[in-house]
């Protein structure tokens, strides 16, 4: 639907984040790092892929669905960069809004061996070869960075180098990217935090049982503007290596991992994820990079 493109008004804070964003280099990404497999113009036929339930297409997520990524945990009104994302693939597929399905699947589940309850599933997974041993990857619809966020008075406020973070408490959601980070490129010398979701973290944060917690860099912007008192963004982690991606996930050798790639590559070349990226994420002015 045309209507899922444009600006919709979130209110609040997220009015100021649509006043003040910019696209994040989607246009420069062009390797896939998920799965790459071909689709034929018959195995794509819109509206006719073989999905769980003929005739439909059946969208996974989290519960809570996170702003800014989804709009009042609402995966199904089509706010928020990645319910945009997610009805821009199904409508490249042949799937109109009335024939797409949301189910809640949890972050760790829906990356987890086995059959999924899913037809595709977008929830900022980021594209690892350790997770594409269990599960299909389409092509990338985001590149990642991620952040350290704290709050006022906080021991690392202020802080500008990785090596001032050295002897930080830090934390981030359980399987996460962000976790790994903390790991593997911060290397704090305490044991990182780990957390079920972001909500436990933030309550972490909030009450000082962690100095800062990492999140990515939408996702920051809106914690630290509309969810956490006195929040502030320490900085951005430095890219290592192949940039972070995020894809959508689909079970492992399902067949429509070429077809839904083939969508997420169009989007990306006609311009229309760098508009929903504009629409929905925050711009990178204020979140200076970590030495």
């Amino acid at each position: 639907m045309v209507s899922r493109f444009t600006p919709v008004a979130l209110g609040g804070v997220a009015m100021l984040f649509a006043a003040v964003t910019a696209c994040s280099p989607v246009e420069d990404d062009t390797t896939t790092a998920g799965t790459s497999a071909s689709a034929s113009a018959d195995a794509c036929a819109p509206g006719q892929l073989a999905t769980k339930t003929a005739g439909k297409l059946t969208i996974g997520t989290d519960n809570p669905a996170y702003e800014p990524w989804f709009s009042d945990n609402k995966p199904d009104n089509g706010k928020g960069f990645e319910s945009a994302v997610a009805y821009a693939v199904a409508e490249r597929l042949g799937y109109q809004t009335a024939n797409v399905v949301w189910t809640s699947v949890t972050f760790n589940n829906a990356i987890a061996p086995g059959p999924k309850a899913f037809d595709v599933d977008i929830n900022q997974f980021s594209i690892t070869d350790e997770r594409k041993a269990a599960v299909d990857f389409s092509s990338p619809y985001y590149l990642v960075r991620q952040t350290v966020i704290t709050t006022k008075g906080s021991k690392i406020e202020g802080k500008k180098t990785l090596a001032e973070l050295a002897d930080a408490k830090l934390g981030a959601q359980v399987g996460t990217t962000s976790y790994q980070a903390i790991t593997d490129v911060i290397k704090p010398t305490a044991k990182p935090s780990v957390f079920n979701n972001n909500d436990d973290a933030k309550k972490a944060l909030e009450n000082g049982t962690v100095d800062g917690i990492v999140v990515d860099l939408p996702t920051a912007f809106y914690m630290t503007a509309a969810e956490l008192k006195d929040g502030l963004i320490v900085g951005q982690l430095p890219q290592v290596g192949v940039p972070e991606q995020f894809g959508l996930v689909l079970d492992k050798g399902s067949p429509l991992t070429g077809c839904v790639s083939k969508a997420v590559d169009q989007l990306r070349q006609d311009g229309t994820l760098a508009v929903l990226e504009k629409t929905w994420l925050a711009d990178t002015a204020g979140a200076p990079e970590l030495q």
